[in-house]
This record gives structure tokens, C-alpha cells and sequence, in this order.
């Protein structure tokens, strides 16, 4: 069972109207990330913004203090709280967890569902963690390594949420592998995964891209997080990239194209293809 989780339901209300989906979208995303730099443990869209979740115990009155946007002039963003009853989140989401089949090539199942045929069948037990192949995110981030010849070519899966592509990229050939996740609860849950798919070749770190230095340098960049911490990063994961490298993209909207392709190629990149799913994108870029 968990501990007693305080529930935050933030509504967000953009000041700007005339695309008020797009900008209550991207102030979700800033909300998220800043939220992400206290004891706050996973998040949840819904229909007025956002709801996060934080442990009875590491809940504070000051929690919010320095979570800037909720002062921005640009939204109007107010939030009721409740307390939840411990649960058993492993019942939870095996009540709702259903096997994934990425173009016949991919199966992800959880450890109770039967063993396939599958040419790269990935085990994974999410509890709380992102990643579960259900987000079209990750769906097109498989599908793009599912394209790639990565045999032997030393690879980071930034924000790795439960490890997905990092264990995918490892049965297709990949080492070594980093696998790297801010939030605590990812990265003990990359840690599992990992060890349940027997991979050798992974390492998991918690941290965001502070953790890179201009020592590490990587053949495949794997990058499935928000728009905003994308932009902000974008510059330090070029800087780890080998010449003739990959950076796999996702995350983000079919909309936001264009500011991620603006920044991308500011740095040098070369767009290669893109894949879109229910109005997100997964993007390829490579470093000559």
C-alpha cells in the first residue's frame, strides 16, 4: 500500500483567448515542470488543467512558494486540495493495463499478461511511472527505433519514465545505455524494468540535463519530454551528441513544430522524418 497522497487540482485559465487550448496546454507544461522541482511525485491532465500529487509527509504549506506561474501575469491559475486514501496502485493499473502491438514488430505487456511471438517483446510494470507504450508518445518513439540501427551505439533515454525505449533500444543491439529521470519513482521503477527484460548494458541515473557534462557523448539521443523542458535543454543535448548522431524527439504537439524545428536546427540539426498520432509528434533529427 502507499502512504496518504495530497491531491493539488489546479484549474488554468490563459489571459490570451484566442488560442486558449494551446496556451492553457503550455501553461500546463511550465506548471509541470516547476511542480517537478518540489516533493511533487506525478501528475495529471484534465479538462481545467492539471492535478499533482504529493506524499501527506513531504507536503508543506510553503510547497508552492516558489512555483512562479501561479504569479504570471499570462494565466489565471487557482487549485482546490483533498486528501487520498492510500491505494494500491499496482491493483489500479493492472485493472486498466492492456498489452500494446507497435506494428507487429513490438509487444508491451505487463507481467501477467501471456508471452507472444513478438520479435521484441518488452515487460514492463509502470506503477506510477510514464512510459507505458499507451501514449502516443512513446508509441512513435518505438516506432522510430524500430527504424534504427543502433547496434553498438552508445544511447541516453532522457527522462526514461519507466524505461521503455531504453530497454527496446538495448534488445535491438544498443550499449551502453544511460537512462535518466528527475523523479525518484521513475527511477526506481527504470531500475526494475530493466532488471525484469534481463538487461545488461543499462545504467540509470536521477537527475534532469545538469547531469551532463561535455564528456559524455552519445550515438543516439532519446528525448520524450515536455515542449518547454525540450527548448530549454536542447542546447546541452546537442553538445553530447556525436558527429552523425540521432536525436529522437516527442512530447509535444503537431503545433509545436515549428519552435522545436527553430531550435533544432539553430544548433546544427538536420531534420530526418516525423511521425504524428492523434495530433502529437515524434521528430528525427540527426548531426552531421
Amino acid at each position: 500500500m502507499s502512504n496518504i497522497y495530497i491531491a493539488y487540482h489546479f484549474t488554468i485559465e490563459p489571459k490570451d483567448s484566442s488560442n486558449s487550448e494551446q496556451a492553457k496546454q503550455v501553461g500546463s507544461d511550465i506548471l509541470i515542470a516547476q511542480l517537478e522541482e518540489t516533493a511533487f511525485e506525478s501528475f495529471e491532465e484534465t479538462e481545467t488543467g492539471i492535478s499533482a500529487y504529493v506524499q501527506k509527509d513531504f507536503c508543506s504549506d510553503d510547497i508552492l512558494e516558489n512555483i512562479k506561474i501561479l504569479s504570471d501575469e499570462n494565466f489565471k491559475i487557482s487549485y482546490e486540495t483533498n486528501e487520498i486514501e492510500p491505494v494500491n496502485w499496482n491493483e489500479e493499473w493492472e485493472k486498466n493495463f492492456t498489452p500494446i502491438d507497435v506494428d507487429g514488430i513490438c509487444h508491451v505487456r505487463a507481467p501477467f499478461h501471456p508471452e507472444t511471438d513478438a520479435k521484441y517483446e518488452i515487460v514492463i510494470e509502470p506503477k506510477m511511472s510514464f512510459g507505458t507504450g499507451h501514449h502516443e508518445t512513446t508509441h512513435m518513439m518505438i516506432q522510430h527505433l524500430l527504424e534504427l540501427d543502433v547496434t553498438n551505439k552508445k544511447t541516453i533515454d532522457m527522462g526514461c519514465g519507466t524505461a521503455i525505449l531504453a530497454i527496446l533500444a538495448e534488445m535491438k543491439g544498443a550499449q551502453p545505455i544511460d537512462a535518466v529521470d528527475i523523479d525518484n519513482w521513475c527511477y526506481l521503477n527504470s531500475i526494475e524494468n530493466a532488471e525484469r527484460n534481463n538487461c545488461k548494458h543499462i545504467s540509470v541515473y536521477e537527475g534532469d540535463a545538469s547531469w551532463l557534462n561535455d564528456g559524455q557523448k552519445y550515438d543516439v539521443f532519446i528525448a520524450n519530454i515536455n515542449r518547454n523542458i525540450l527548448l530549454n535543454d536542447m542546447a546541452t543535448y546537442v553538445n553530447c551528441m556525436n558527429d552523425n548522431s540521432i536525436l529522437l524527439l516527442s512530447g509535444f504537439y503537431t503545433e509545436d513544430f515549428d519552435a522545436i524545428n527553430e531550435c533544432c536546427e539553430k544548433l546544427g540539426l538536420t531534420f530526418e522524418s516525423k511521425k504524428e498520432r492523434n495530433n502529437w509528434l515524434g521528430l528525427k533529427y540527426s548531426k552531421k
